[in-house]
């Protein structure tokens, strides 16, 4: 990895990259401080005993660092009564005040916790969707304002020993920045450094750096390209990982896994926050989850290195492969399912898979969620399958069903030439297999799709570099990413799949998904979780996408509750991408790419955007979901569900 696009110590070896230690009261992050957990309170700031007692739940869970929103003075002033009754009960976590648009308010907060988390979009900006041309000069008095703005902040941090939060969100970029870098990572990670720049110039260093984002494939290029520029520049600030509006149930979880793993495998993040739309606590274990895998990640099974990286880290750009019946080329992502160990396959073992059967009518029925493979080892499939449903099995049961399946061979098999279907054959290889005369092979035969696997614990990274392998020799072959776990709860499953399937997804590698999982939950949810998986990184579209923030003190209605509400009438709309925001702090901002937008803006007030444009204001909260459905009517998005 050369410095134009390095961002990590090693694309093979695993270590967490060294950044410097920044203390939030009498915790560290960063240097050689465990990754931090934190998250944020969702109650009324003026309500003290809420917040506390919510403060509370949270700590003993396992939360490190608490956030509370400070929109304005009263709310800032009123975190002295927060944290004193805290310190009186014996709680002594650190405390970080949420700030958006009101300087002075961080400026209250910044004397009295440990921590204020800035917002360099709406610190000193307000934004109004506007595109201006700046010259250079113009440009230039924009920062000086913005210095003027921020260096009382400064001056009160290092005065009070607080530390500062620089809090990129990629829907909330200021106009100036679109203006001139557009809606992209480099103008979040811009966004930041011009912050970062004035504090060091007023040598104030107790900063920690976010870049955040409700899509995983920005939020992972903008962290690296973070790091790329901090590395050019000799910069090691610490990095708090999330992922915006993730959502909630396994949706949230799988979303916040591909985002904020993918960083985490790459040895990159000091602490991290789950956003889910569910109570504060329940974020916790989330992270925890996350977190646990590299406690003893180091002194993994060597990795050969990588000389040249033919991956674009700070961009999306797919792998390009040769199309061999419906894998690669330009088709979505597949995903194979994995009977092999049932004891007995019958019509009904499918419907965990997304197939339904109706007796009456003899006809499947097919869901969007329905897998496209099913591996099946040495069974017999002795009914007839959906038109859409392959069957592999292993090569010896293959020569006894050519008509109704397609083989399944390893590499020893491949190089000995034994029988293949003149359709479709699935390669398992591991790393260590693929040498040369396999890949000779296999640029000779455009039937082949390969099944990788790996045993190494850092097993993405085992994975990605026989990815690397194949670009680099030039090897055009789809390939299934496959993983086996066992013994999991369902979240773990999620979390684990998600991150070592997700990481490789997002840097356009993989034309498929491959589960295998020994006793951690149902076939239903393991097939859910890889469509979720490829929603999460974008690469596939099944189903409706909420963009649904986790809640604060700013929010102005039950989130939970109107989540659920407009999830139970919008769900069968594939692929339209829901905004729902608790305030005008995340919406418009935060929804960034969603189609439709239901935000809070008064109390039991709802203002309806179409992308970020507002369409209706100030509509009473019981009216509010009737009137989204009739905006996407209106835009033809809707169709009756089934």
């Amino acid at each position: 990895m050369g410095l134009s696009n390095k961002y990590c110590n090693c694309l093979t070896e695993y270590s967490r990259l060294r950044t410097r230690e920044v203390m939030v009261g009498n915790i560290g992050i960063g240097g050689d401080n465990p990754i931090r957990i934190q998250s944020m309170t969702t109650t009324d700031t003026m309500d003290t005993q809420a917040t506390v007692e919510q403060s509370i739940r949270m700590i003993e869970a396992g939360c490190e660092i608490v956030r509370i929103t400070a929109p304005s003075k009263k709310e800032a002033k009123n975190l002295a009564n927060i944290k004193a009754e805290l310190r009186k009960r014996g709680y002594d976590t650190p405390l970080v005040a949420d700030i958006h648009f009101t300087p002075n308010a961080a400026e209250i907060a910044a004397t009295i916790v440990e921590k204020v988390r800035v917002n360099p979009g709406n610190y000193a900006d307000k934004k109004k969707f506007e595109e201006i041309e700046y010259t250079d000069e113009s440009y230039a008095a924009e920062l000086t304002r913005i210095k003027e703005r921020l260096i009382p902040l400064i001056k009160i941090c290092k005065e009070h020993g607080t530390a500062m939060r620089i809090g990129t969100n990629h829907g909330s970029l200021s106009d100036r920045i679109m203006s001139r870098y557009g809606d992209s990572a480099i103008g979040m990670v811009e966004s930041a450094l011009e912050f970062l720049r004035i504090c060091r110039e007023q040598d104030y260093h107790d900063i920690v750096l976010s870049m955040k984002s409700s899509n995983t494939q920005v939020v992972v290029q903008a962290y690296r390209l973070l790091v790329n520029k901090m590395m050019a520049e000799g910069m090691d600030y610490p990095l708090h990982l999330g992922v915006t509006e993730a959502g909630e149930g396994e949706d949230g979880r799988i979303k916040s896994a591909v985002g904020i793993g993918a960083l985490l495998e790459d040895g990159l993040g000091d602490t991290i926050r789950v956003s889910l739309t569910e109570e504060p606590e329940y974020e916790i274990p989330v992270a925890q989850e996350l977190v646990q895998r590299y406690n003893d990640r180091e002194g993994h099974d060597a990795i050969k290195k990588t000389e040249n990286n033919p991956l674009t880290p700070f961009e999306y750009n797919r792998r390009q492969t040769n199309e061999v019946l419906n894998i690669g080329g330009k088709n979505v992502p597949i995903v194979m399912a994995d009977f092999c160990l049932k004891d007995k396959i019958t019509p009904a073992s499918f419907f965990a898979l997304g197939y339904g059967y109706s007796v009456p009518l003899d006809k499947w029925n097919i869901s969007d969620a329905a897998c496209d493979y099913v591996f099946v080892g040495d069974k017999l499939v002795d009914f007839e399958v959906p038109g859409t449903l392959g069957i592999i099995c292993n090569h010896k049961a293959w020569l006894n069903h050519k008509d109704k399946s397609f083989p399944f061979i390893d590499a020893k098999q491949f190089l000995e030439g034994v029988e293949l279907s003149d359709k479709l054959n699935v390669l398992y290889v591991t790393l260590s297999e693929l040498s040369e005369e396999l890949i000779a092979k296999l640029e000779a035969n455009d039937t082949v799709v390969l099944m990788i696997d790996t045993y190494n614990s850092h097993g993405m990274a085992e994975q990605r570099k026989l990815f690397i392998e194949l670009m680099n020799n030039d090897c055009k072959t789809p390939v299934i990413i496959g993983r086996a776990y066992g013994n999991l709860t369902e979240t773990q499953l999620q979390l684990q799949a998600a991150t070592d399937m997700g990481a490789l997804l997002i840097d356009g590698l993989g034309d498929g998904v491959f589960i295998a999982a020994e006793n951690c939950g149902s076939d239903k949810s393991v097939n859910d979780t890889a469509f979720g998986i490829l929603q999460a990184s974008r690469t596939r579209i099944s189903k409706t996408e909420y963009i649904s923030c986790p809640s604060c003190g700013r929010t102005l209605f039950d989130l939970q509750e109107t989540t659920a509400k407009i999830r139970a009438v919008t769900s069968h709309l594939k692929g339209l991408k829901i905004g729902i925001m608790g305030c005008i702090v995340n919406g418009p901002g935060e929804m960034a790419d969603a189609d439709y937008g239901y935000v809070g803006t008064g109390m039991g007030k709802i203002t309806l955007y179409k992308e970020k444009e507002v369409v209706q204001r100030n509509i009473p909260e019981i009216e509010a979901v009737a009137s989204l459905i009739n905006l996407i009517k209106e835009h033809g998005d809707w169709v009756d569900p089934q």
